[in-house]
Parts: structure tokens; C-alpha cells; sequence
């Protein structure tokens, strides 16, 4: 009867066959981690930013509202503190709607410029991993040249 082969065995066998570089997989962890960090802060700024636009423009519309909903001598002048006060709400509203456009841009311009770095990072550092491996391949092939 044949005996069976032990598989956990083969595969230790395998995978030291195969030597992984861990300082490599740890630094794009690191790399990964700290890119995440940054483009969590650039959510996180823009996410505060709307905020204090969204804050703002409920306190100005509150403010109108208190101004509009006071009591009026004449019929006529609650027909002008609506239009005023859609008037005032359009203008604001334009405003904030460009403050907005403008968080969107800035973050829009952070992401791509931290993704273009990372880029740039990740290059390098494949560049290195090239060069390091082929200079491995290099060593091991003089070696067994020489035996």
C-alpha cells in the first residue's frame, strides 16, 4: 500500500522554495496605510467645510425667516418680506452653492495630487524591486556558474 504523502509538509517545502521579501509587503503596507490617512484627512476637512457652509446658510435662513414672519401693518407688506426674503434665500443660495463647488475643487485638486505622488512612490519603489531582483538573479546565476 502506498503511503500518503503529507500535504502540509509539500506545501512548507513549496513555500520555502519560493523566498518573499516581508520588508517589501510591510513598507506598501505602511505606504497603503499612510496614503489611506491623507485622502481620509482631505474627506474629513471637505466633510467639516460643508458643514460650517451648511450651518451657515440655515442660520441666515433662519435669521430671514424670523425677519419675514413678523407681524405686518398692511397685506402689501407681507407681499415684500417674501419677496424679499426669496430674493435674499436666491442670492444666498447661489453663494453657498459656489462655496461648495469650491470644497468639491479642493478636494478634487488634494486627491489627485496625493494619487500622483503615491504613483510616483510606487514607481520608485518597483524600480527598486527590479533592480533588486534582477541583481539576486545576477548573484545566484555567478554562483552557480562557479560550482
Amino acid at each position: 500500500m502506498a503511503k500518503a504523502q503529507d500535504m502540509n509538509t509539500i506545501m512548507k517545502d513549496m513555500m520555502g522554495a519560493f523566498p518573499v521579501d516581508t520588508k517589501s509587503m510591510e513598507d506598501a503596507f505602511k505606504n497603503q496605510a499612510a496614503l489611506s490617512e491623507k485622502l481620509s484627512g482631505v474627506a474629513l476637512n471637505a466633510a467639516e467645510k460643508s458643514a460650517e457652509i451648511s450651518s451657515a446658510w440655515t442660520q441666515s435662513t433662519l435669521a430671514k425667516m424670523q425677519e419675514m414672519s413678523k407681524a405686518k401693518a398692511e397685506p402689501a407688506d407681507y407681499a415684500k418680506a417674501m419677496s424679499d426674503f426669496a430674493s435674499a434665500n436666491a442670492e444666498v443660495a447661489a453663494e453657498n452653492m459656489a462655496a461648495f463647488a469650491e470644497v468639491a475643487k479642493k478636494v478634487q485638486m488634494e486627491t489627485v495630487e496625493l494619487m500622483m505622488n503615491a504613483g510616483r512612490d510606487m514607481q520608485e519603489d518597483a524600480s527598486k524591486a527590479v533592480k533588486k531582483a534582477t541583481d539576486d538573479m545576477t548573484s545566484a546565476a555567478k554562483k552557480a556558474g562557479a560550482k
